[in-house]
């Protein structure tokens, strides 16, 4: 596993918080945070992976990036999920 990915068991949570239009609070390993609902995961040309997320415009976070991503959503499938 290269550093420019992340575990495909990580992936997973992402594809489901995106799935269920889950609202995110993320944590970024430069310790920003970013709130907003998961819209969808895109890949750039350089093959790299995003996580797209509405907060009143699109942004793009690279999934390499991700420190941490908290749920917001009640009810939702998982809470929190910790990225290594």
């Amino acid at each position: 596993m290269s550093q420019d990915t992340i575990s495909c068991e990580l992936h997973d949570f992402v594809e489901v918080a995106c799935m269920y239009g889950y609202r995110l609070k993320l944590v970024l390993k430069n310790n920003q945070i970013i709130e907003g609902k998961a819209v969808d995961i895109a890949n750039s040309p350089e093959k790299r992976e995003y996580l797209i997320i509405d907060n009143d415009s699109r942004q793009h976070i690279e999934l390499i990036q991700l420190a941490r991503m908290e749920v917001l959503t009640p009810n939702a499938k998982f809470s929190e999920v910790v990225f290594q």
